[in-house]
């Protein structure tokens, strides 16, 4: 861990809590909100915030599976988001999921009209922004936790 946390302390709370409480609040509350207030469906959400946790590295975010009211996506799901390209158990919208968090991650001043023709043609304007919210939330603190070494001490609530 690159932060130095007091004995007894929980990493994630004092490092997002107590070291930076305005901006950390503000964060969790973001991370929070995307989780509960999401409208996209679970498996094209799991896609992208797994691909986003597979380019960051964070450790605890894929081992993590989001359970909405006790439906989580299968075991091997991580392995087909790894090659969204080309596994067969993805439907369109799953794998543009997929496909957007890898290039809003790595390329994404290489978002040509091609790929938003494909976008737009199976999410609506709405849906996009709110994945983008989804995918910039993921990037930032997955990063975050992983270059300062929390992730292996991160819970979600």
């Amino acid at each position: 861990m690159i932060v130095d946390v007091p004995d007894g302390k929980d990493p994630i709370a004092y490092v997002w809590g107590e070291m930076v409480p305005e901006i950390g609040l503000a964060a969790a509350t973001f991370s929070a909100k995307v989780y509960s207030d999401t409208t996209l469906g679970l498996r094209e959400f799991e896609a992208a915030r797994l691909r986003i946790a597979q380019i960051n590295g964070c450790v605890f975010c894929q081992d993590w599976r989001t359970d909405r009211d006790g439906e989580k996506v299968e075991e091997s799901f991580d392995r087909s988001v790894r090659n969204w390209r080309t596994t067969e158990d993805f439907d369109v919208r799953t794998r543009l999921a997929a496909e957007y968090a890898e290039r809003y991650a790595l390329d994404h001043h290489g978002l040509d009209d091609e790929f938003w023709s494909r976008m737009t043609a199976a999410y609506s304007q709405a849906e996009i922004v709110e994945l983008g919210m989804c995918l910039g939330s993921w990037l930032a603190f997955g990063r975050l936790n992983r270059v300062l070494g929390l992730d292996t001490a991160c819970t979600l609530p």
